[in-house]
């Protein structure tokens, strides 16, 4: 019985491990994540606030201003002429034979409709001006540039009149037409020429833009205010 019952034990054992070897899992590599590399998205444009404020003349930022229309009356012109503050410049100019009408105002900026305070500190990037309409026949446009427009303020200071610092107060001519624009050129040659100035003039030859006049207390105001400033004056 012993010998039978050894057997017995044996034959049950070696089932039991031939079972567990037959039912074994052998685990299944599985295989190595791919990483996907997604497509960048494409960068959406930070738009530009509403409200932000342009540069100054900044390529593809500030807009060129409009040329302005010729609305002289007939037999008569009209120019922009810029030299520093526009009470001393309007002054000197509404006396001279000639001149019909002169008015303060600015001009040669990007700013619509400028008030006084916009163009401190170059901000609008308008000059002060003063709008001549003159007779030609009376006062030829060579004639007022260089007997009057060039005496009158100092032409070699760069966006500077005196005392008065800033683009505002720069030396410039706004011409309406291409006459305009040579007998400009021809003059400002002729007075860079002439040895009266120790630097280079630097007036801005450009076409005319938008005027806008200037607030009322600014018209004729030496005539409105007798000894008022002004750093304008006739130089031999």
């Amino acid at each position: 019985m012993a010998p039978l019952c050894l057997m017995t034990v044996w034959l049950a054992l070696s089932g039991i491990r031939t079972s567990a070897a037959d039912t074994a899992v052998t685990p299944t590599p599985q295989p190595r994540a791919t990483q996907v590399s997604e497509a960048p998205s494409p960068k959406t444009p930070t738009p530009r606030p509403k409200n932000s404020a342009m540069t100054p003349n900044t390529p593809n930022q500030t807009p060129a201003p409009a040329a302005a229309p010729d609305h002289s009356p007939p037999g008569l012109e009209t120019v922009y002429l810029a030299g520093g503050c526009f009470w001393g410049m309007e002054d000197i100019l509404r006396k001279i034979p000639g001149v019909r009408e002169t008015q303060a105002g600015y001009t040669g900026g990007w700013l619509p409709n400028p008030k006084y305070d916009d163009t401190h500190d170059s901000k609008s990037g308008h000059a002060e001006s003063v709008k001549v309409v003159f007779d030609p026949k009376t006062l030829p446009f060579e004639e007022l540039l260089e007997k009057w427009f060039f005496r009158m303020h100092d032409p070699t200071t760069l966006n500077r009149q005196g005392n008065d610092v800033g683009s505002q107060y720069r030396s410039a001519i706004f011409t309406f037409n291409e006459t305009q624009k040579k007998t400009a050129e021809t003059v400002k040659a002729r007075v860079n020429a002439s040895g009266k100035w120790r630097r280079p003039v630097v007036t801005e030859i450009t076409t005319a833009s938008i005027w806008y006049p200037a607030e009322g207390y600014h018209q004729k105001y030496l005539l409105k205010n007798p000894g008022g400033y002004t750093c304008h004056f006739m130089r031999d």
